[in-house]
């Protein structure tokens, strides 16, 4: 007696538990948790019959009541495993619900009063001789669940197959023995069993939750690439050397990031993460040659002071491009790395360079080493302005400028790598 009366009490507990979640949980649609509100009232319904025919507080002038509560509780037990399938997302069981309910009830009814199923008598509750057709009933119920859960789990990226079948050995644990020695525990296992299937399915709405956002997440990323690379285009059918230019040097950056960590230098800021973005965004930084003049731009021989001063506007006017683009469609960090190599690239060592002044490491390494590689490449590709020197001549005129141009650690890396420099194929 004690035995079950604890039982029953974690029953309802854990249903009670169960049903707060249903209630709080934002995971869900409406129609989910209505199911399993439904699944877990039903389980408390089913415990709180059985017990109250079996706690041992019986008596013959309550045979009416328990007669009536039985019946409803041997129509409602069968639907649990129907309503389980409803909880994990089947469609159209409201209808199955409907006429299983219909059907169990039926007999339920027609049953009672000749005690062929069930009946109560002076000493209390005792099976009928057609008892087996409630067992029936119940265990086509456990068959329809565990079908309902694998047609369920096929529906979904992720399987978990070992939490169907443990549903199904729990459920045939609590049945065992309430069968074969009189031990209530069915209901406990019914409702370990509405739990697994709770967490079951919210697991399975999680992974396909996570597997959405990483296909999001791609989608963010593609579109991130397209629009950089529109960008670029937009430089290049203004000046196909540019456009070239604007390759060639995402290539070097790359280079030069990856050669600096493998030599130690700058190794815990040039990250996988960090390389990544310095090559993905480097396109976009010449961006802000779009709101240059053709006049200047294009202009075949050396620039005037006042021509020279509106082609430096294009380092600041990149990081404002960038950011107006970027923003809303991508995070803080991938805005500022871009506007970072965008703007600064043009900075000096020294801090003579524009648009800020900035000297030594005040300058993002993003735009000390997209500055390196801007260098080498316009030094040897022909411009309308200038004819193209030999790597190995670019290469003596920016050794000179390390520690006035450039940042003399990221000059040795490149030194020390020159010939991957001068022998790429552009």
């Amino acid at each position: 007696m004690n035995f079950y009366f604890w039982t029953t009490i974690l029953t309802e507990l854990m249903m009670l538990t169960m049903i707060l979640h249903v209630l709080n949980y934002s995971g869900f649609k409406k129609i989910q948790k209505t199911w399993y509100l439904l699944t877990f009232i039903a389980v408390m319904l089913c415990s709180g019959a059985e017990f109250a025919v079996h706690c041992g507080y019986y008596s013959e002038k309550f045979s009416l009541p328990l007669t009536i509560l039985t019946a409803i509780q041997f129509s409602v037990a069968p639907l649990l495993c129907v309503l389980f399938s409803g909880a994990l997302g089947m469609n159209n069981k409201a209808k199955v619900v409907g006429i299983y309910l219909g059907i169990n009830l039926l007999v339920e009814i027609v049953a009672a009063p000749f005690g062929r199923i069930f009946y109560f008598d002076a000493e209390g509750y005792h099976r009928g001789d057609l008892f087996f057709i409630y067992g029936i009933f119940y265990f086509s119920s456990l068959v329809y669940l565990l079908v309902s859960m694998i047609i369920v789990g096929k529906r979904f990226r992720h399987r978990d197959f070992y939490t169907i079948g443990m549903v199904l050995v729990v459920l045939i644990a609590g049945i065992i023995p309430m069968t074969f020695f009189r031990i209530n525990v069915t209901y406990m296992a019914v409702a370990i069993s509405a739990s697994l299937c709770y967490i079951y399915y919210n697991d399975l709405v999680q992974q396909d939750i996570k597997a959405e956002l990483i296909a999001n997440q791609q989608k963010i990323s593609e579109m991130q690439l397209h629009i950089i690379s529109g960008l670029a285009n937009l430089i290049e059918n203004r000046d196909m050397e540019t456009g070239e230019h604007i390759s060639r040097t995402s290539a070097y950056v790359k280079m030069l990031a990856e050669y600096a960590r493998n030599d130690g230098i700058y190794a815990t800021a040039l990250t996988d993460h960090f390389i990544s973005l310095i090559y993905t965004l480097a396109p976009m930084h010449d961006i802000g040659k779009i709101m240059i003049p053709d006049r200047i731009l294009k202009k075949p021989g050396k620039l005037t002071e006042d021509e020279f001063t509106q082609m430096k506007k294009h380092a600041e006017a990149g990081g404002t491009i960038v950011r107006e683009v970027l923003n809303g469609i991508t995070d803080e960090e991938y805005i500022t790395f871009a506007a970072n190599i965008a703007t600064y690239h043009h900075e000096r060592w020294d801090g003579t360079g524009y648009p800020a002044n900035l000297k030594g490491k005040e300058i993002p390494i993003a735009a000390r080493i997209m500055a390196i590689a801007d260098v080498f490449d316009a030094l040897i590709s022909e411009r309308c302005y200038k004819k193209a020197v030999s790597a190995e001549d670019a290469i003596k005129i920016i050794k000179e400028e390390s520690g006035t141009h450039f940042d003399p650690q990221l000059i040795g890396v490149f030194l020390n790598h020159k010939d991957a420099f001068i022998n790429f194929k552009r």
